[in-house]
């Protein structure tokens, strides 16, 4: 599910010129990342380069890693180990948010276990135990 930011951040907008100006990269080696799958920038209808601010921001952290003297093998790697983190990450949130749901039925079963104990109930129905609840004569009951 993406959020509207991911959205805006994944929308391809930049050709190669301006994508190379903003990176600091020159066009060849930005499509020589491409080739190498290193960044999969969108196409227009005419077939034009579009790169996002995703890809930017990538194309950045590609720059400051071979800026580091590693090589584009590593850097596959590290951006692969990066996605596999922010793929986890999303799962931890999901996971969280459902313990969170089921944490809040818990607490709404027992609730409703606790409610249910204090009256006698059987044979009745939840109409007069409700009333016996709230203070009024239950009939049918052994409670005075």
């Amino acid at each position: 599910m993406a959020h509207k930011d991911e959205e805006g951040r994944n929308k391809p907008l930049y050709m190669i010129s301006v994508a190379a100006e903003l990176t600091g990269m020159h066009p060849q080696t930005l499509r020589v990342y491409e080739q190498k799958g290193l960044v999969n920038p969108g196409r227009s209808r005419g077939n034009t380069r579009l790169y996002s601010q995703a890809d930017i921001e990538r194309l950045e952290l590609i720059g400051r890693l071979t800026d580091e003297g590693i090589n584009l093998a590593g850097v596959v790697r590290i951006l692969d180990m990066r996605e596999h983190e922010e793929e986890m990450e999303r799962e931890i949130d999901e996971m969280r948010a459902h313990v969170r749901e089921l944490e809040d039925q818990v607490r709404e079963f027992r609730t409703r276990e606790r409610i249910t104990a204090l009256a006698p109930y059987e044979g009745m129905t939840p109409e007069k135990v409700m009333r016996g609840l709230l203070g009024g004569k239950v009939e049918g009951s052994d409670a005075e």
